[in-house]
C-alpha cells in the first residue's frame, strides 16, 4: 500500500508540473515530459505485476520518473530540432508515439531520379548530424520515399539507395553508425497526389524518425 501511494504521489507531482494553459482554448494539457511520467509509470508497474512482482507501486514510481526524463529530453530535442530547421523547407513534427519526424522533400534534398545529394541541402544534414551527436542516447530511422513514374521496383532501389545517402552523410559527420537504420519504401507510401509535379515532388522523400530512447542517462 506504501509502494503505491509513493508511486501516486510522484507521478502527481510530475504530471501538475507538466501542465500548462493552452492559449486557444484555455484549457489544461500535458506536455511530454507529464505525459512520459504516466505512460512510464504505467509500464513500470505492468512489468512488475506480469512478473509477479510485489513492488508494482515502487516499479510505477521508478518508471514515472524515468518517463519524464525521456519526455524531457524528447521535448528539448524537437524544439531545437524545429529551430534548426526553420526555413530550411525540412518539416519537423513530434508524432503520437513521443518520437520526433523530419520530412525531407524531394525538391530540397535529390535530383530527379538521383541518389546523390543536393550540395545545398548538406548545410541542413549538418546542423542534423550535430544535434543527433548532442542527443545521442537516440536511434534514427531513415526511410527512403519515391514518386510512381517508372518501375516499382527500380523505385524502391532508389529510395533505399536515397535513404542512405542521407545515412552516409551523418555518419561521415560522426552519427554513429549503430544508432541507424535504414527503411526503403519505394512508391508505396504516398503522401500527395502524384498526377501532379507538386505532389511527386512531396512523395520524393527521405523521412528521418528520431525514436525516443527507453530511459535517459
Amino acid at each position: 500500500m506504501r509502494n503505491k501511494m509513493i508511486a501516486l504521489a510522484v507521478v502527481s507531482c510530475v504530471a501538475i508540473t507538466g501542465c500548462a494553459t493552452d492559449p486557444s482554448t484555455g484549457q489544461q494539457r500535458l506536455n511530454k515530459s507529464a505525459i512520459g511520467a504516466l505512460a512510464g509509470a504505467a509500464g513500470g508497474a505492468a512489468i512488475s505485476k506480469a512478473t509477479g512482482g510485489d513492488k508494482t507501486g515502487r516499479d510505477a514510481a521508478i518508471g514515472g520518473v524515468l518517463g519524464a526524463g525521456v519526455g524531457y529530453y524528447m521535448e528539448r530535442q524537437a524544439k531545437q530540432l524545429q529551430q534548426q530547421m526553420a526555413g530550411t523547407g525540412v518539416i519537423v513534427k513530434p508524432n503520437a508515439n513521443g518520437n520526433i519526424d523530419l520530412v525531407m522533400p524531394g525538391n530540397i534534398t535529390f535530383s530527379f531520379d538521383n541518389a546523390t545529394l543536393s550540395t545545398s541541402f548538406m548545410p541542413t544534414l549538418d546542423k542534423l548530424a550535430s544535434t543527433m551527436n548532442e542527443y545521442n542516447q537516440n536511434t534514427i530511422t531513415i526511410a527512403g520515399h519515391t514518386d510512381s513514374v517508372g518501375n516499382p521496383s527500380y523505385n524502391m532501389n532508389l529510395s533505399r539507395d536515397r535513404a542512405n545517402s542521407v545515412r552516409n552523410y551523418l555518419v561521415n559527420r560522426g552519427v554513429s553508425s549503430n544508432r541507424i537504420n535504414v527503411v526503403a519504401y519505394g512508391q508505396t507510401r504516398p503522401i500527395a497526389d502524384n498526377s501532379n509535379e507538386y505532389g511527386r515532388q512531396q512523395n520524393r522523400r527521405v523521412e528521418v524518425t528520431v525514436n525516443a530512447p527507453n530511459s535517459v542517462r
